[in-house]
């Protein structure tokens, strides 16, 4: 993909791939031009080096969620270059590398927002993601493009820094695979000795696995696929849990502290909730839509157990999880795939035939 950027009064176009919301021969994206606005004041122009591939970006693509704005450019974990700052930019420098996440903007004013909570904006339009616009205001017609472009522009609060001990290559899916798992495993607290069971052993979950490790729990991966047995086990859980075997489930109801759900499509949650201990808590993150069967509250209420959601991270959480892998040596499973092999990228991913996690390598 050739890297072009035409000046135009405050604005300029580079090359992305994206999807208009019609089949192209049968392919979801095409490569397109992007239009963006110059960097302002309090933001930076970036290259982008490397972008993963999230299994969100297939649902926005599809408009599974019935917001898609088309045209639609996804891409919110991205590692790139500063090529040009604005007159208010003194923390970050031409030609230092960066990270982009799922968000480039919010109100920054709200009561979230000075909590470092920016995914939670309060403000009129919520947090402005990567991609897709604002997050909370579905009737707007504002649009943003994300990373399978060739150039980005985010504000410098926006922006995140990579230690040394981090490859620049992997590193791209913890700014939304690792966040999403860190934070509410953060927030359970989870510590030594902590009973914790990961369920979904794929992009989200082979991190959640690891970062549960490293807090020092005793991590069950949950899957439905035997085949993952011993990769689950290399990426550090003390052992796997075969979901489809309903003697092994019945023998771990109360067993754990804590379910950390990465399933991203709908599914029975039912299943899940017995393993709970008494007073124990199950996060579902990945799945912004409906569970297949209604949730049965008696299995809730009868051991005052707790089920709830959670959305990403803030910027300071995402800070935090960068630093946290990078002190542990934790980092993502990738495989690195050009940005014209996406569509087909895209195809192994709904047939679940890539291992963890897919990173484009914009250099290619």
């Amino acid at each position: 993909m050739e890297k072009i950027i035409v000046n135009n009064d405050n604005k300029f176009s580079v090359k992305g791939f994206g999807a208009s919301g019609d089949l192209i021969n049968g392919k979801t994206l095409k490569e397109m031009d992007v239009v963006r606005e110059k960097p302002g004041t309090d933001e930076v122009l970036i290259e982008v080096l490397y972008c993963g591939v999230c299994h969100s970006d297939i649902h926005q693509v599809n408009n599974d969620w019935k917001n898609t704005r088309y045209p639609c450019v996804p891409g919110h974990e991205v590692i790139g270059k500063i090529i040009e700052t604005g007159s208010g930019v003194s923390d970050f420098q031409k030609d230092q590398i960066v990270g982009v996440g799922c968000m480039i903007d919010s109100c920054q004013t709200c009561e979230s927002c000075r909590n470092g909570e920016e995914q939670l904006c309060l403000g009129e339009h919520g947090a402005t993601m990567t991609y897709n616009g604002y997050f909370n205001d579905p009737e707007s017609d504002y649009n943003t493009f994300g990373g399978y472009s060739s150039h980005i522009v985010v504000n410098k609060e926006f922006l995140l820094t990579l230690s040394e001990k981090l490859v620049h290559s992997s590193a791209a899916p913890i700014l939304c695979a690792g966040i999403t798992t860190y934070s509410p495993l953060k927030r359970a607290g989870i510590k030594e000795g902590s009973k914790v069971a990961i369920v979904g052993i794929g992009g989200l979950g082979h991190m959640a696995v690891q970062i549960a490790k490293a807090m020092g729990a005793n991590v069950t991966a949950v899957t439905t696929k035997k085949e993952k047995r011993e990769e689950a086990l290399k990426l550090g859980a003390d052992q796997v849990l075969v979901s489809d075997n309903e003697k092994d489930m019945a023998a771990h109801e109360l067993a754990f502290d804590f379910i950390l759900i990465t399933i991203p499509y709908g599914f029975d949650i039912n299943l899940y909730v017995p393993l709970l201990g008494v007073k124990g808590s199950l996060v579902s993150v990945g799945l912004l839509g409906d569970y297949d069967k209604p949730l049965n509250n008696m299995e809730v209420a009868k051991f005052n157990r707790s089920v709830g959601g959670s959305l990403i991270g803030g910027i300071k959480e995402t800070q935090e999880v960068l630093d946290f892998c990078a002190e542990h040596g934790i980092a993502p499973e990738v495989e690195m795939i050009r940005i014209e092999d996406i569509n087909e990228a895209f195809d192994k991913i709904k047939n679940e035939e890539v291992r963890f996690r897919y990173v484009i390598d914009m250099a290619k």
